[in-house]
Order: structure tokens, then sequence, then C-alpha cells
């Protein structure tokens, strides 16, 4: 059954705990944006298989690994990403790097469906990103009932790759729209 109906009174529990907790608290928030973000990510790479661009769909998928990951150490789980991971990130923003004239300036998100969706996921990660960091910024931490108590804070690595994440996204709607020949623009404030 796909449903328990323990929740119906606002509350939910974390895999391996018995304990319930308010379902709006920053926990919650925090994981919920990740999910969020890995889903808009499965998006983004059904989007890059429907264009055959599979190496952009590859690092989605190992990005999507990662974010389970993520939610593993926000709830608590003895997970955590490892330096190979932020490593193989900033590998991956190089190269896209060298495939792309940098508009070193903002850009407006858009060009090509698949860089457009990708731009919003980078906002979504930037979310996810202060969500997390905000959960896991110190070792007590609590929400505003005070019930949730956090007994350890995010890891180094784990907070490296966060942030390295929108930079990841951004560099891959560029190089999206350079791969569409979608001319980009920048804001004229």
């Amino acid at each position: 059954m796909l449903y328990t109906r323990k929740g119906d009174d606002g509350t939910s529990g974390l895999f391996g705990s018995k304990e319930r907790l308010p379902k709006d608290c920053p926990l919650f928030e925090a994981l919920g944006t990740v999910d969020e973000l890995n889903s808009l990510l499965g998006v983004c790479f059904a989007k890059a298989n429907e264009k055959n661009y599979t190496n952009i769909a590859e690092l989605l998928r190992s990005v999507q690994q990662d974010l389970f990951i993520v939610q593993a150490e926000l709830a608590g789980a003895d997970k955590k990403l490892d330096q190979p991971h932020v490593e193989k990130l900033e590998a991956a923003i190089a190269e896209l790097e060298q495939k792309f004239d940098n508009p070193q300036s903002f850009v407006i998100a858009g060009g090509s469906e698949l860089s457009a969706l990708l731009d919003y996921a980078r906002a979504v990660s930037r979310r996810a990103e202060r969500e997390a960091i905000a959960m896991r910024s110190t070792n007590d931490a609590s929400d505003t009932a005070g019930t949730v108590t956090i007994q350890k804070p995010l890891s180094a690595e784990t907070r490296q790759y966060l942030n390295r994440l929108s930079s990841f996204l951004y560099a891959l709607a560029r190089f999206a729209n350079t791969l569409a020949s979608s001319a980009e623009q920048k804001p004229t404030y």
C-alpha cells in the first residue's frame, strides 16, 4: 500500500526512527527541497535524453544519485558525500566551461527548453543549499517548536558539494544552449 495514514495528524517520521516530527519542521523543508531538486533534475534528464544529449543525461543522473546521499545525511543516517564527489563536480564544471563562451555576467533564463529547466534547477539548488545549511549549521539547531535537535552538523564535503552544484547547473545550462545553438540574453537593467 502506498499510504500508511500515519501522517494524517500532521507528523512524519524519519527512516530508522520511531520519533514523529511536525511536517512543517525545518528538517522536512530541507529534505523536501532536495527531493524537489532531484525531481526537477529528473525532468532535465528526460529532456536531455529526448535531445540525445547523453553526456548531459549522464552528468544529471550522477548528481541525482548524490542527492540521495545528501538526503540520507540530512535525515541523520551515517552517510555523507566525500571529497571525490566534490572533485568530480568541479572537474565537470571545468570541462563544461571549455565548451561554451562564458557570458561573464548574469544571463536571462531561457534559450532552449533544457537550458531554462537547468536554470530553474540551479535556483532550486540554491534554496536546497540554504535550507540544508540552516538545518545542519550547528550541533544544537532546533525547529521553532524545539522538537528537533540536530545531532551533528552537515559535513564539510556535503556543504562544498551543495555550493558547487549551482555552478555546475549554471554551466550545464550554458552548455545546453550551446548544443541547441540558442542565443543567450543578458539583462539590460
